[in-house]
């Protein structure tokens, strides 16, 4: 019974891929030829099926893009980009999407050691950071061995100083890998959706405005209470919208 459903789950998969494989090809035509609510609509039905990729958000988001649906092009060029962090084609046209966005937010830099941890620490993902580090505590446990068990004096104080550094090394890479998982965990952007949304200084549809935000800007959700979810902008302005305004990122 057990092989009949590994074959089944097996052809079933095949058909799936096979189907999601015509959609995409379909979608393809489609957008060359200049049809792109079609395009988009063979896009999605890929993304339904339960395929994520990084190729089809970005078809998906070119297409919205042709179109001018502001939110919806940066939505999926940002989805494609969580994908493919060092795409230079998805950043290049995410950059253009961008442009039509009307809200100006000044990002505040960061400066001296934390900007170095912080650029050092984005160049690996979490995952990254960790088999680095596991890798060298195999190094370390091989080089102490020989250290042990050498009998020459030059290739002891050479292992040693070597098991010292890597050990160093592991240290450093793990501390970047926990780091790494702190800022994901803390990264919960989202897309304005609607034209025009008003961000509120409590989460209460009565209290008093703050500022108001436009289709296509991105924020950070820093905390949800009820229908409400608090933001933060690049440049350190808070407020709460509605959350029917805005669209999780990292939602599937």
């Amino acid at each position: 019974m057990k092989t009949i459903f590994y074959l089944l789950s097996f052809f079933l998969s095949f058909g799936v891929f096979a189907q999601n494989e015509a959609l995409f090809e379909k979608g393809n035509a489609f957008y060359n030829d200049g049809k792109y609510a079609e395009a988009i609509d063979n896009y999605q039905a890929i993304l339904e099926s339960g395929v994520h990729s990084a190729d089809v958000y970005f078809n998906l988001a070119n297409a919205n893009y042709k179109l001018n649906n502001i939110a919806p092009s940066i939505y999926y060029y940002e989805k494609a980009l969580l994908l493919e962090p060092n795409d230079s084609d998805i950043k290049n046209n995410l950059a253009y999407a961008e442009n039509m966005t009307v809200d100006a937010i000044d990002v505040i830099p960061e400066a001296g050691i934390a900007k170095l941890i912080h650029n050092l620490t984005d160049k690996m993902t979490f995952d990254g950071w960790a088999i680095t580090a596991v890798c060298f505590v195999f190094v370390f446990v091989i080089l102490f061995l020989v250290y042990h068990f050498s009998y020459s004096t030059t290739q002891k104080r050479l292992t040693f100083v070597g098991s010292l550094t890597v050990l160093a090394l592991m240290c450093i890479t793990l501390a970047l890998a926990f780091h790494k998982y702190n800022l994901d965990k803390k990264d919960n952007p989202a897309i304005v959706f609607v034209q025009e949304t008003k961000v509120k200084t409590t989460p209460n549809a009565k209290s008093e405005e703050a500022f108001r935000l436009h289709e296509g800007t991105k924020v950070q959700v820093v905390e949800v209470y009820n229908h409400w979810q608090k933001i933060k902008l690049a440049d350190g302005k808070i407020g709460w919208v509605l959350s029917e305004d805005i669209k999780m990122l990292k939602e599937i």
